[in-house]
């Protein structure tokens, strides 16, 4: 399995009504974090979907090694030097 790059290392937040949905890039690569721009083609890698539940600012990974892919789980705190 393919480790995606590193494209932040704090969450992106982003403010979205009820019912918006956006895709979440997950390969690190989209020069429009945190969300896809097709930079993933001839990868492993596929957009995330995500819609909004309510009107609300919602924070998405951009270090891409969240467990709860799209929104931050806290994991850039983690990254390793090499990363």
């Amino acid at each position: 399995m393919a480790t995606p790059l590193v494209a932040g290392i704090k969450p992106a937040v982003v403010a979205l009504k009820e019912g918006e949905t956006v895709y979440w890039c997950s390969c690190g690569r989209s020069q429009k974090q945190p969300f896809c721009d097709g930079s993933h083609e001839d990868t492993e890698f596929s957009p995330v979907a995500f819609s909004a539940p309510k009107d609300d600012d919602y924070y998405f990974c951009t270090c891409k090694r969240t467990k709860q892919p799209p929104l931050c789980d806290g994991a850039h705190k983690r990254l390793a030097e090499d990363d």
